[in-house]
């Protein structure tokens, strides 16, 4: 099956996945919560190396690859930014004082498989 159908059948888990961590959002260094789970999902992803602890709460995903002698790396922030949420989004972050404040939680916005 192609990559972008197996992706497909995986919205409903991926957007449940970003619904909690948006209801538990972690600030600056106190991310391992937040780590934990990018860790354990990366696991399960099947990547060749995973190491925790980098810069106290990093998480880093190696893929060994074929060798081609090219690399791709990729970037996420895992904290929050220490804000009140006001969204009465169901996801609403449940942490006084911490929110994800994301632009893809802003009105109207969605995730898709388009393109």
């Amino acid at each position: 099956m192609p990559v972008r159908n197996q992706i497909a059948g995986w919205l409903d888990e991926i957007a449940a996945w970003r619904h909690d961590l948006h209801r538990h959002p972690e600030l600056q260094f106190d991310t391992h919560r937040t780590a934990a789970f990018v860790a354990e999902r990366l696991r399960g992803f099947g990547c060749d190396e995973v190491v925790e602890g980098i810069g106290r709460t990093g998480v880093v995903g190696v893929i060994h690859g074929r060798g081609t002698g090219r690399t791709v790396g990729l970037r996420a922030d895992m904290d929050a930014l220490p804000i009140e949420e006001a969204t009465g989004a169901p996801w609403a972050s449940a942490t006084p004082g911490a929110m994800h404040a994301c632009g893809h939680d802003g009105p109207g916005a969605r995730w898709s498989m388009t393109g």
